[in-house]
């Protein structure tokens, strides 16, 4: 055996990589697929789209390895979360397009749910808060307003998932219908403590249980491949969240441990062991993984837009040609020039949790240019996950020795020195940023024995550079004051 083909699926593309047993990468593909509007706080998928993309791909990263199928010894999956696939069990077609993560069009169901006295109910089972972002609320709209869904689902015709498990059963030509622990404690349906689907809650929401995947560990082989464009018979053996992989492949496996991913959004995790704390700073609590029964947990804070406003400079805007043009335009002046961008385009997530705050840029004078723009939306990068850490310390009161970085927008060492500068303890970007499709891999290969243990994961994990702090406290704490007020003037904007 060679390597470990994962499959890395986005919310703006998909990628896959194989992987050898140096944990390098021995060859990769990517496809973007279309980003769907339908309404202002919308986003939708075409789900078939993300399955034909993804498939393409992984034939696509084993060409190019020139790996035969038996080289390969496991396939790993990671996927956006949240992200919410229904689909008919006979056919395998979608019944409509996915509801995105982002997609903010049951921020009413919850504040109803909230005024009904609901919130702690679902704080305590399932380490989440009452948000839009999560993906019980649109299985409930998807039940509610496509026609016959609801029936059909009670019926026992129609299957749910997330990414992973619309992943899984079309691998496996519809023999599995399956998620892991990781990606199951994002839906509001499932008790992190119980480790099952929610009776009561599922009452709340009013879905039927007929509907809901099996929950298993995030390491174990659970199906084998039986699709077209991909060898029959390889083992599916690892799945994970696109975070909680994250966080696995920066062999964060350490209670106190943390990392951040710099995405289309920004997510912060930090290892908690076995105990799964209750946030009083509005983080999440989250299962990272279960392997071999063994279950581990981790606090979060969720970024909604990070890389995501980049590419609105790119795409909306027309500022920049492409996404890696940002790091020299903002070089190209001192400072951003008193201008704060405030990225709020799908709401904000922790610690603020506000689907009616819009994207909103304060400090505009005559001399502000496209740099000084381009130089805001990187730090506003930065300026939400300082938030993060700053919550995240208070809810465990363990300082942060080091943050370990990754994904695409890690590439900007500018963004990465403001980090640091603002977070006050070093950045460490490791060798290999792609540690989300990592994290599946390792997931995957610890199954098949392509791998021994965590600590031969351990040995692998490189340091590329370090970022370390030039800013004094009190410079960097009155930089966050000024950004607090910029988010205020975008609270509460957006009415239903």
């Amino acid at each position: 055996m060679k390597a470990v083909l994962a499959l890395d699926q986005g919310t703006t593309s998909s990628r896959a990589i194989a992987f050898g047993h140096d944990g390098r990468i021995l060859a990769s593909a990517q496809q973007e697929f279309r980003q769907i509007f339908p309404r202002p706080g919308w986003v939708e998928h075409d789900a078939l789209e993300i399955w034909s993309t993804q498939r393409d791909v992984a034939a696509l990263a084993l060409g190019r390895a020139g790996l035969s199928a038996g080289e390969i010894s496991a396939i790993g999956i990671t996927n956006q979360r949240e992200t919410t696939v229904l689909w008919d069990r006979r056919t395998g077609a979608p019944v409509a397009n996915a509801i995105v993560w982002q997609d903010r069009r049951t921020a009413s169901a919850c504040d109803a749910l909230r005024q009904a006295g609901h919130e702690r109910l679902f704080a305590e089972r399932t380490g989440l808060v009452l948000d839009a972002y999560f993906s019980g609320t649109k299985l409930a709209w998807l039940l509610d307003n496509v026609p016959g869904a609801r029936e059909r689902a009670e019926r026992g015709e129609l299957a749910f998932g997330t990414v992973d498990t619309w992943l899984a059963w079309n691998l496996s030509g519809g023999a599995v219908h399956v998620t892991d622990v990781s990606n199951a404690s994002r839906t509001l349906l499932f008790d992190i403590h119980a480790l099952a689907w929610d009776e009561e809650l599922l009452g709340l929401l009013r879905i039927p249980p007929q509907v809901l995947p099996k929950v298993i560990d995030s390491s174990g082989i659970v199906a084998r491949t039986r699709c077209e464009g991909l060898p029959e018979g390889l083992p599916v053996a690892g799945i994970a969240g696109d975070q909680q992989a994250a966080l696995f492949g920066q062999a964060c496996y350490t209670p106190g441990m943390a990392k951040n991913t710099y995405g289309t959004g920004c997510f912060m995790l930090m290892n908690t062991g076995t105990t799964a704390p209750a946030s009083r700073n509005r983080l999440l609590t989250t299962v990272a993984w279960r392997k071999a029964g063994e279950v581990r947990y981790a606090l979060e804070g969720s970024v909604f837009i990070a890389g995501a406003a980049i590419q609105w400079l790119r795409d909306g805007l027309g500022l920049i040609g492409k996404a890696s043009e940002i790091d020299a335009l903002a070089a190209s002046v001192p400072d951003a020039g008193g201008v704060h961008f405030v990225p709020a385009l799908s709401g904000l997530g922790a610690p603020y949790w506000d689907p009616r705050a819009r994207g909103t840029i304060v400090g505009i004078t005559r001399g502000t240019t496209r740099a000084h723009l381009a130089r805001a939306t990187l730090a506003s990068i930065a300026f939400q996950s300082a938030e993060l850490l700053e919550a995240m310390t208070a809810d465990c009161g363990l300082p942060l020795k080091e943050l370990r970085v990754d994904g695409g927008a890690t590439a900007s060492d500018l963004l990465m020195q403001t980090q640091a500068d603002l977070l006050g303890v070093p950045v460490v970007r490791p060798k290999v940023v792609e540690t989300t499709a990592l994290g599946a891999a390792y997931l995957a290969g610890l199954a098949t024995g392509f791998w021994k243990d965590e600590a031969e994961i351990a040995s692998l994990w490189a340091r590329d550079r370090v970022f370390e702090p030039t800013r004094s406290r009190e410079e960097a704490g009155r930089h966050l004051a000024e950004w607090k007020r910029a988010v205020e003037r975008s609270r509460d904007w957006a009415r239903d």
